[in-house]
């Protein structure tokens, strides 16, 4: 034989007894990949902490409050506890305009003042509707050299007897909330997508998700500003700025935070809500989507890139992280946070260390079953009204949950699904659906 037929029977030889050799399998348990795309918790997140899972919430007493003006991370503006039926029905629907669309999306929340309630769709147009259902003027806010639906976004607050408006044209605005009468503009020069926040003489919000605003309430005249890098990786939807007596604390879409004093604008400090789900692509947005929220001496605030973080208001410095991120501002209360994750969790956290107490899931993707990922569904929330934990989503649907216990005690139908965050006031829980209509429950 050939030396050359030798060694081709011999590397044959080899080849083949390598096909033969047994596959090596790893010990461990089998994850599926897609785990968290459909709720799984990702290996990196802390396991919630049973033996604090039955310290009683201490509810604050319920309030008979008349109004909602703002969003809920100053604490002068906060509705801690509002009174609400344990199971309240729908008694009527408005329609206040544009709803959710392919390209368009509403992003206000309602606010409650004076009888009226206040809602901005998805196209630029703001409406005040009575509280028994009526609609009393309605105001089109798009700019004469622009069309309808060329721009989304925005939020509204209510102080100082106006209503302000921001806008995904690049408009700040005050209205009359009687007539609906502008009462004057500034122009931000870029998109206005968050809320303002009323405080004093002075409103404040971020516009182009890297620049915080002070204006006056009379005039709309520029006090004072701060900037921070941009960044193009944002989640619809600015924070809402924070303010106390002293600070005003700003939030920015590539994760920085500005302590700054509230009247000259002197900035203190600057923080960074850092980090990210090692696991998820779509931690790679490190937009902040969880307003700061003002509690005592702290100041919590979560990022879309799965971090909650709470830091030291006078110095910015850090105290916690927990690695959870949230999608609506944390709500405080008796040492708890609770808040709706960024895996479509509703968490109640300890809020001394960041330890999760408990989480429960909430749906997450519309189809679950397809090969492809699907729509994920939205929860906004939750606030507490009526003892109860409440959380309002785009799949139809109120939830209602205990505090201390995590667990469902009702949901209740929603037109259409929710679009925002609910809001209570006179005894009424208000939310706007995706079809562009204004519920109300009592």
């Amino acid at each position: 034989m050939k030396r050359s037929s030798i060694i081709l029977a011999v590397s044959a030889a080899a080849v083949l007894a390598g096909c033969s050799e047994r596959e090596s399998i790893l010990p461990g348990k089998r994850e599926d990949p897609r785990a968290i795309l459909s709720g799984g918790v990702p290996v990196e997140d802390l396991a919630a902490d049973v033996s604090r899972a039955a310290t009683q919430v201490r509810l604050p007493k319920m309030v008979q409050n008349a109004n909602w003006t703002q969003r809920f991370g100053s604490p002068n503006n906060r509705v801690s506890h509002a009174s609400l039926a344990a199971a309240p029905q729908l008694v009527w629907s408005a329609d206040i305009g544009t709803g959710d669309g392919r390209r368009n999306r509403i992003t206000a929340e309602p606010v409650v003042a004076d009888g009226r309630v206040f809602t901005l769709d998805a196209e630029a147009r703001v409406s005040a509707t009575s509280t028994a259902g009526t609609t009393l003027w309605s105001r089109d806010l798009t700019p004469a050299r622009d069309s309808s639906g060329e721009a989304t976004g925005g939020g509204l607050a209510y102080g100082a007897d106006k209503v302000f408006v921001t806008s995904g044209f690049g408009l700040f605005t005050a209205l009359d909330p009687a007539t609906g009468e502008v009462l004057w503009q500034q122009d931000i020069g870029s998109t206005g997508s968050g809320a303002p926040t009323v405080y004093g003489d002075l409103v404040y919000l971020v516009g182009g998700d890297d620049t915080g605003w002070a204006l006056e309430v009379d005039t709309g005249r520029i006090r004072w500003q701060t900037t921070q890098a941009s960044d193009v990786n944002n989640v619809l939807g600015a924070p809402a700025p924070a303010v106390n007596d002293k600070f005003t604390i700003f939030a920015f879409g590539d994760g920085a935070l500005h302590g700054t004093f509230r009247n000259g604008g002197l900035r203190l400090w600057t923080a960074y809500v850092s980090g990210q789900r090692r696991s998820d692509a779509l931690a790679k947005v490190n937009d902040i989507t969880a307003d700061p929220v003002i509690d005592g001496s702290k100041v919590y605030v979560g990022s879309h890139a799965g971090r909650i973080l709470a830091l030291d208001i006078d110095t910015g410095d850090r105290l916690w992280t927990a690695r959870e991120g949230a999608i609506s501002p944390v709500l405080p209360l008796s040492g708890s946070l609770f808040a709706v994750s960024d895996h479509n969790e509703l968490l109640r956290i300890d809020a001394r260390d960041g330890v999760t107490i408990w989480a429960k899931k909430l749906p997450n993707l519309l189809k679950p079953k397809q090969r492809k990922a699907s729509e994920v569904y939205a929860h906004h929330g939750p606030i507490l009204a009526g003892g109860q934990l409440i959380v309002a989503s785009n799949d139809g649907f109120l939830r209602f949950f205990d505090p201390t216990s995590g667990e469902m005690t009702r949901q209740l139908e929603v037109p259409g699904g929710a679009t925002t965050a609910p809001v209570v006031a006179g005894g009424t829980l208000y939310v706007v659906g995706t079809k562009g209509q204004l519920h109300a429950f009592r």
